[in-house]
Formats: C-alpha cells, structure tokens, sequence
C-alpha cells in the first residue's frame, strides 16, 4: 500500500494568483533540473504522481499535491537548465522567488540536490530565499546509488559543514531509485507540516483546497 493512500494531484499554477491562500500545511519540493526532483516526490508518497522526465526542464508551473488532510506538497519548477529560454528562466525565477516570500501555507523547503554536483549558484539563491524566510529546509542528496558508501558521505560532510551557518538547515544522504532516505525524509516533512507559519502573510478568507471548485 503506498504510504499515503489519498495522494492526489490538485492543480498546477503559473502564478501565485492561481494559488488561494487555502488552509493547512504545505511543504515544498525544490531542486535543479537535474536532480531528480519528480522521482524523488514520487518516491516520497509512493506513487507516480509527478511526470518525471529524461529531458531536464519540464516542470514549468508549480505543481500543487494533496498528501494528507490539510497537508500538501508543491513541486515548484525546475531551475539552472542552460536550455531554457531566457525570458522562460526568469520568469520561474520570478514565481519561485514570490511563493517562497509570500506563499502563507508554506512551513518548509524540501531541496534536491545530485549528490555528484551539490550547492550550485542557483542552490544558494534558494537557501538565502528560504532564510530570509525562515524557513526550515532539508537538503536531499539524491542519487547516492551512484557513488560509493564512503564517497557519498565525504560529500555529506562537505555539504554538512557549508551549511552549518544556516538556520533550521539539515542535509541527507538519498536515493530516489532504491529508496534510501525515504522514510527520514517522510517524517521531516510531516514535522515541518506539524510547524506554524513562519512569517507573515497574506491572510485572506481560507478554503481547504478539498473544497475549491
């Protein structure tokens, strides 16, 4: 049985205006276009949900998902791929940057990391937009099948160590395809779901997304 039964896909938004301030607890899924973003959401509610794609750059929306009652993830799209058009690559940049600010719902950051090429320029953007936020993130380092045990955690100490400054900022080692990592990461998501909003936002009247026509 997957581990949460009545996962479902919502809506995908191109702007935050397509986003309502619904009510609950979200959590978002981030990384480069190459990290294996959508077979790690996959992998984390035990279900294809997300499309997950050999061409780097196709989520371009972001990607709304019930998980629980009153507890959601978003799949925000894919970033640092040299491919994408320009005027496309900023405004994602765009929607990302204003959802990470002021998204309502949101209590933490899911970010997805090759374990072969961790904390890119456009890793660090994200994690000074978390910050300022003070938002609580957990860095995955996915595809951990691909180098050796003690390859693997040299890179997780690296990574451990030039995060250390960060607040709330944890890292771990994982793997979408063998599934290594997957239940830690399940309860730290279900611990940032149980977290108040950290900042202010816009709080207008609030629906369960389970009620949106």
């Amino acid at each position: 049985m997957p581990a949460y039964p009545h996962a479902r896909f919502l809506l995908s938004a191109l702007d935050l205006a397509q986003l309502a301030p619904y009510e609950g607890a979200e959590v978002a899924l981030a990384g480069r276009s190459n990290a294996g973003k959508s077979s790690t959401l996959n992998a984390l509610v035990g279900a294809s949900l997300a499309k997950a794609s050999k061409t780097p750059g196709r989520t371009r929306a972001i990607n709304l998902f019930a998980i629980e009652p009153g507890c959601y993830l978003a799949d925000l799209p894919g970033y640092g791929y040299a491919r994408m058009p320009e005027a496309m690559a900023k405004r994602l940049q765009g929607l990302m940057a204003q959802y990470l600010a002021r998204r309502p719902t949101l209590r933490g950051l899911i970010l997805v990391m090759d374990i072969r090429h961790p904390l890119k320029a456009s890793d660090w953007q994200l994690l000074e937009r978390a910050r300022r936020r003070g938002l609580p993130v957990r860095v995955l380092l996915n595809k951990r099948d691909k180098l050796s045990r003690s390859q693997a955690v040299r890179v997780l100490r690296a990574v451990e160590a030039e995060l250390a400054g960060i607040p709330g900022a944890a890292v771990q080692l994982f793997s979408a395809r063998t599934g290594e990592g997957v239940e830690e990461t399940r309860k730290a998501i279900e611990g940032f779901w149980q977290k108040k909003a950290p900042v202010r936002g816009n709080r207008g009247k609030q629906t369960r997304l389970g009620d949106a026509g």
